[in-house]
């Protein structure tokens, strides 16, 4: 089933967030019919969506729901060929503080995902993971092979939900694939991430930067490469019942990244340890780097964004984006962000 026919209609759950309210809008610019899965609220907000370009905002057909509810999952899901599931809690300090809240909505969301898709007859189920599953690195570059390792109640979760979708393509035949990002920045990208924690300090005139560690590594992937890559995901027939990473296969620790970042903002920092942003010790996932072979093999996907110099190109657009005072004025840089 290859969705390139423009007929089939798209349901996104977490459509609101930051990488699905980017991916709707780039299905939509692509032409197909897209069916926004967004959390109710008394404001009537769409999250992200908000922000869309009028031509992209009118042609996207908003639901209100909660992914935690079966019955407005399914409801949601009607008359839908392709499922993109990106509803979930992704905060990891803010799941050790309350981890029921990632049991209800990562693992029975995506349940009442998979049940629904199997009920209806959904073509085709794009499961979104972390790369967070793998804890700290065993093995590098790492492979879709390596040993999942639940270090956070987040991580824990998303090992659960992973293996639910499994379970439905190995059970029932689902049509599942899982998508794992790597760690994904760009524009909207809440200030609860390094990247946007970095960028907003020093936008907003700071040069004493507070984080937590700062030689941890991590594979950082710009947003337009993870949402080139589910787009690859849904335009093959390949990849069912498989795991594949999407990473840059490039590796920098938070220290360099800040200084990086510096450097783009034309800014001279100091970097201040805030007790506050430190995991637990055995928490604290100490190394990522993307294997990413397979999402070249199977989908034809790799990163536009890769290397030192991607990298930089990519923070260079995100900080351009975060220093418009109108988004600037979103984030609140004088506190922690869980």
């Amino acid at each position: 089933m290859n969705i390139q026919s423009k007929t089939s209609r798209i349901l996104v759950t977490g459509a609101d967030g930051f990488i699905g309210s980017h991916l709707t809008e780039e299905l939509v610019r692509q032409g197909h019919t897209v069916r926004a899965f967004v959390l109710y609220n008394s404001f009537n907000s769409w999250g992200w969506l908000d922000q869309c370009a009028p031509d992209v905002k009118d042609k996207i057909e908003v639901f209100s729901g909660d992914i935690r509810d079966p019955h407005g999952v399914k409801m949601a899901m009607t008359d839908c060929d392709v499922v993109l599931h990106l509803a979930a809690l992704i905060a990891i300090p803010y799941s050790y503080h309350s981890p029921d809240t990632y049991v209800d909505t990562n693992i029975k969301g995506t349940l009442n995902v998979l049940q629904a898709a199997r009920e209806l007859g959904v073509k085709r189920v794009v499961h979104t993971s972390t790369s967070e599953v793998y804890g700290t690195a065993r093995f590098v570059p790492i492979t879709e092979e390596h040993p999942l390792q639940g270090q956070s109640p987040y991580s824990a979760t998303k090992i659960a939900a992973d293996q639910l979708a499994y379970s439905f393509y190995a059970s029932f035949g689902l049509p599942v694939v899982i998508a794992r990002p790597f760690n994904t920045y760009g524009p909207r990208q809440s200030a609860r991430a390094v990247i946007p924690t970095i960028i907003t300090q020093i936008a907003k005139g700071q040069r004493q930067i507070k984080l937590g560690a700062v030689s941890p590594t991590r594979d950082f992937n710009f947003v337009q490469d993870t949402v080139a890559g589910f787009i690859a995901i849904l335009n093959s027939d390949q990849g069912l019942g498989e795991v594949v990473n999407l990473g840059s296969n490039f590796e920098i620790s938070i220290g360099e990244t800040a200084r990086l970042i510096a450097e783009v903002m034309n800014a001279e920092i100091e970097i201040l340890t805030d007790e506050a942003r430190l995991r637990p010790e055995n928490s604290e996932v100490e190394r990522l780097w993307a294997g990413n072979a397979k999402a070249k093999a199977l989908f034809g996907w790799q990163p536009e964004y890769g290397g030192r110099e991607g990298f930089k190109r990519g923070l260079a657009e995100t900080a351009v984006w975060f220093t418009k005072p109108d988004n600037l004025r979103a984030y609140k840089t004088d506190i922690y962000n869980l």
